[in-house]
């Protein structure tokens, strides 16, 4: 008879629990993230191929949308098969040295999709209210610039929690509840506790969430501002329509998550878990979708690979 993984893990390693209260569904729920962990790698990877080959997407909203893409699929890889293994083959110990990396690696996309979403924001302003200087404006050389400061400002972020989380004494259980490392959820098992790790990533994904979407909010309000009573500029205004969607996608589950791991009490803890699964999950699978239906341009040069 196989051991059970719950009482054969190293000194070293975590046991990832998976979803807490939903084990019965574990078929269930592995089919879901494999349909959609499937339907991120084909739409991001559609998108970054014709990207590539299309000479025409050069613009610098084409390039922000590739690096999306790329953020997207880094964001559902470093999940979304140790979930599948959690869930299908019960394989649920994870290294120390492994669970930290994905750690990061999540903590580190979230902070740089919200980036590209803000310099997404800034180029659909700049496009509708600077038109004949938006060229002049994001050149080559800005776009990379905002990518270096995109991944820059991630990495800031992220390498201090990572020094707190992995400076933390780990003498006690090992069992992580959740179905990925979560930086509480492993934070919580250091047995004095996770320390200034918590209010620290609680402070920052507020403050990035807030101020992104805050600028996010401003540069709508300046195309509004400009739009209003000019019939070329609705027409102008219809182009964000692809944008608008990716960052309600993003915010509106990343916010919930971001709450309900801070404060456990208020959902019970399989809902809780799913809810941080969606938050990684969704966007990154729908994101492509929406630009694929939305975009005129991304859907005809879709068709031409095709």
């Amino acid at each position: 008879m196989a051991s059970d993984p719950f009482n054969r893990s190293s000194s070293s390693s975590f046991i990832l629990v998976g979803v807490p209260g939903l084990e019965a569904f574990s078929t269930g729920l592995g089919i879901l993230f494999c349909s959609a962990y499937i339907v991120s790698m084909v739409g991001n990877g559609a998108v970054l191929l014709v990207l590539g080959l299309d000479k025409a997407l050069r613009a610098p909203s084409h390039c922000l949308l590739g690096m999306l893409a790329v953020i997207d699929v880094a964001m559902v890889t470093s999940v979304i098969p140790r979930l599948l293994s959690v869930l299908w083959l019960g394989s649920a110990e994870i290294g120390s040295v492994a669970c930290f990396v994905q750690m990061f690696l999540v903590h580190s996309t979230t902070a740089g999709e919200s980036g590209v979403l803000l310099a997404m924001a800034i180029d659909r302003y700049l496009a509708v209210c600077h038109p004949l200087r938006y060229r002049s404006i994001l050149t080559g050389q800005a776009i990379v610039q905002l990518g270096l400061a995109i991944v820059l400002r991630a990495l800031l972020c992220t390498v201090p929690l990572m020094a707190l989380v992995t400076s933390l004494p780990y003498c006690g259980s090992r069992l992580v509840p959740h179905s990925y490392c979560e930086h509480l959820a492993v934070a919580s098992l250091a047995c004095a506790g996770p320390g200034p790790s918590g209010p620290y990533s609680v402070a920052w994904s507020s403050l990035i969430v807030g101020t992104d979407l805050a600028f996010i909010a401003v540069s709508y309000g300046m195309i509004l501002s400009a739009v209003l009573g000019k019939e070329p500029g609705w027409k102008a205004l219809s182009t964000c329509g692809c944008h608008l969607c990716v960052v309600l996608l993003f915010y509106v589950p990343g916010i919930v998550s971001i709450y309900c791991q801070r404060f456990p009490g208020a959902v019970a803890a399989g809902t809780r878990v799913l809810l941080a699964d969606l938050y990684l999950a969704l966007p990154a699978t729908l994101n492509p979708l929406v630009y694929s239906a939305r975009s005129r341009q991304i859907r005809r040069a879709l068709l031409r690979v095709l």
